[in-house]
């Protein structure tokens, strides 16, 4: 294809003379205000036709210089194709057009097409010395192809074909028309989630893959991905960051990559980061939520091994910022890595924080593994219910429990509440856990009681069958004994072949089980003989220290109970969809999932359609979710015009002017204007409380501004709290004013 063959270009590298922004200029000073349109007719002797354009919609941003068109949707030619034909006339009648109406935007990126297209076409010094010709009726096909209104053009074409047989339209409003249409199939097919007809329509029109097309760059990675062509994909976001410069299209790319691609295409892409102007990475404001997206993934995959980077920045956020989501993500993360220490560590943090299933989960499964099971009941009984993940994790729980060795000694209203809830459960590992438990209290008619309704939920549990035949036997239940080893005769030896067990006295203990990987169990079989009274309503046998007789029964081996995680859900917003033809509360939904996984700047969008509702609240949440969003991203002073979109209640109204005062006296301070960040400061603190970090700040404002005194009496204050930074402080302080004495 001719996008193999062309090499990237830049702007103006055909003519060292041309000045895309004087010419510009010149446009803008000779159409203001705009003359009457004089278009041309475009040149009809062009022997081939250039290649199409995507038509770009009035309120475009301005496009980035064009490079070549990149080899996503199909491979490069072989080399010794390379070899190029005589080049063709160039068709500079879009270039004519976009000149005499002052759109200096399409006629940027028309110039750039052009290059692209044709690495030896000078662009003229004047775009608006070519010569025009008058042709009204062509002048007003162009308009309608500026406005987007491609089906009127359509027919305005097919209208003047009709009326005069001999006008023929120029090839590269044709072409561009095509552009434009493919265009609008593939943002539909994205739409509804077409993702093949989303790759043949890029394959069928290339000239929509350059850097002014970046929505449609990245629905074709999005669809390549979709299509388990995930190196396609990564391939489409690694044509963006070598040749597109801008930066907030560079950083929106790398967010909608990350939750599109794993961990190691990720790092590929990150590689391609580029410095900023103040010496700091390109995507630093986003690096925190990268972090927690990889740690995410590294929850999921117990092999990956995320970058110690990684970990140590989610960690120093965890312990900054005092999320419950952060140290939750710390937890997953390294209990499934067996790190049992650190992660009890981070799910303690999170529940401290924030008391849900997830952290008591993560919880009670380090407190299993490191063999505090009774902690671990206690802590999952409040949420068992919550979903299947967490009811199997509270039931592993209790089996353990019940398997400690020696018996803990448990309260009545624990037991019973155990009890009940594997009575509802029919969970058989514990069932034969509390027979067990009876042996030991020497309790037999309740143990035989617990092993039978095991075996009637599970008719196949060997060691529940075992637990009842020496439990028969000790009972002397003759009969029962010998209808159990004929029944196990040829599947369990030391149920067939029982030695003589009469010598079993009530106060026989048994030895702890073995330890190991235990299954949680689903019942096969109803109850049919369920215990008539749980355990715990039994009056409990203190066994004495000097029983003469102990004999110790062979155990079947209990093993541990271990629970995976179930599997990430997919969040419902992760995939590219424009908002805008969403409905007002569809959008506002969509404006919320984004900001839940860190993407502000297509939630600002989001919220943007949702302003469009006729209702007052979804106006209201619409302004109020958009001020966040533009916080998130750094943007106060959009932030503040954000929050004037709809009126708010007098809460969510002074809670914004908070965080945009916050905001404002940072990026102050950041600048170095001092006196400016007091004044922010001030103004904050007379609506609320000012929190510790930013008596630091304005410490360091007084610092800065020689007021020492001022600067000792904020730091002290905030050192009293135990604040770190305003120890650093003060130390910083008596290192200016005292010298010789910190020498």
């Amino acid at each position: 294809m001719m996008m193999g063959r062309i090499k990237p270009t830049d702007g103006t590298a055909g003519n060292p003379e041309f000045n895309a922004e004087l010419v510009a200029e010149k446009i803008e000073a000779i159409t203001s205000p705009p003359p009457a349109p004089d278009t041309s007719e475009p040149d009809a002797a062009a022997s081939q036709p250039a290649a199409p354009q995507t038509a770009a919609p009035p309120a475009q941003t301005v496009a980035q210089p064009a490079p070549v068109t990149p080899p996503i949707v199909s491979e490069p030619p072989a080399p010794q194709q390379a070899a190029a034909a005589p080049q063709p006339a160039v068709d500079e009648s879009a270039l004519r057009y976009f000149a005499s109406r002052g759109d200096k935007v399409r006629l940027q990126a028309e110039i750039s097409r052009l290059q692209a297209l044709y690495p030896n076409w000078v662009p003229p010094a004047d775009p608006l010395a070519v010569p025009q010709n008058g042709d009204k009726q062509l002048e007003a096909m162009w308009q309608l192809y500026s406005d987007g209104r491609y089906a009127e053009l359509r027919k305005a074409v097919a209208d003047r074909q009709a009326a005069d047989a001999g006008w023929q339209p120029p090839a590269d409003l044709l072409d561009r028309l095509d552009v434009a249409e493919g265009r609008a199939r593939l943002v539909n097919a994205s739409d509804l989630k077409q993702y093949a007809t989303v790759v043949d329509i890029a394959a069928a029109t290339p000239s929509l893959l350059t850097c002014s097309e970046i929505d449609v760059l990245w629905r074709v990675a999005e669809a390549f991905i979709q299509t388990e062509r995930a190196q396609r994909g990564q391939d489409a976001y690694t044509y963006i960051l070598k040749n597109c410069t801008n930066p907030a299209e560079r950083q929106a790319t790398v967010e909608k990559a990350s939750t599109l691609l794993a961990y190691q295409p990720m790092q590929a892409l990150l590689a391609l980061e580029r410095p900023a102007a103040d010496g700091s990475k390109e995507f630093d404001a986003i690096r925190d939520n990268l972090a927690r997206r990889f740690m995410a993934e590294g929850d999921d995959e117990p092999n990956l091994a995320i970058a110690p980077d990684y970990i140590a920045r989610l960690e120093k956020l965890a312990e900054t910022q005092g999320l419950a989501s952060d140290a939750l993500l710390l937890g997953w993360y390294q209990l499934r890595r067996n790190n049992d220490a650190d992660a009890e560590k981070w799910f303690r943090a999170a529940r401290a924080k924030q008391d849900s299933a997830a952290a008591s989960q993560g919880l009670a499964l380090a407190l299993i593994a490191r063999k505090a099971p009774e902690e671990a009941e206690d802590v999952m009984f409040r949420w068992r219910a919550d979903s299947d993940d967490a009811t199997s994790t509270y039931l592993a729980a209790t089996a353990n429990l019940m398997a400690l060795q020696p018996p803990a000694d448990l309260a009545e209203d624990v037991l019973h509440r155990i009890a009940g809830e594997v009575i509802a459960r029919k969970y058989v590992p514990t069932a034969q856990q509390f027979g067990w438990y009876a042996r030991s209290l020497n309790q037999f008619q309740t143990a035989a009681r617990w092993f039978e309704t095991a075996l009637a939920w599970k008719p196949d549990d060997e060691p529940s069958a075992y637990g009842l035949v020496i439990t028969r036997e000790q009972l002397s239940d003759r009969k029962g004994v010998l209808d159990l080893q004929r029944a196990w005769a040829g599947r369990s030896s030391r149920i067939t072949n029982l030695e003589d067990t009469s010598s079993l006295m009530p106060n026989a203990v048994t030895p702890p089980p073995a330890k190991g990987t235990l299954a949680a169990q689903q019942p096969a079989q109803p109850t049919q003989h369920p215990p008539a009274e749980p355990l715990p309503a039994e009056r409990r046998v203190i066994l004495q220290p000097g029983s003469e007789v102990v004999v110790r029964a062979a155990r079947p081996s209990m093993e541990t109970v271990n629970v995976p995680r179930g599997p990430r859900q997919t969040r419902g917003c992760s995939t590219t969809i424009d908002a805008g033809q969403l409905k007002p509360a569809d959008a506002l939904s969509r404006g919320w999932c984004l900001m839940d996984i860190n993407r502000p700047m297509e939630a600002i969008s989001a919220f943007e359609s949702a302003l469009q509702s006729p209702s007052r609240k979804v106006r209201e949440d619409a302004a109020y979710g958009q001020s966040l969003a533009y916080l998130r991203a750094g943007l106060s002073g959009n932030a503040a015009v954000a929050a004037t979109k709809a009126p708010q209640n007098r809460q969510r109204a002074a809670e914004l002017q908070v965080a945009i005062l916050a905001d404002r006296a940072l990026s102050a301070f950041d600048a170095g204007r001092y006196r400016e960040t007091l004044i922010y400061l001030d103004q904050r603190a007379q609506l609320q409380q000012e929190r510790i970090d930013l008596m630091v700040l304005r410490g360091y404002c007084y610092l800065n501004l020689k007021m020492y005194g001022d600067a000792t009496r904020i730091f002290e204050a905030a050192a009293a709290t135990g604040s770190r930074d305003a120890a650093r402080g003060l130390a910083d302080v008596r290192n200016v004013t005292h010298p010789d004495v910190n020498d």
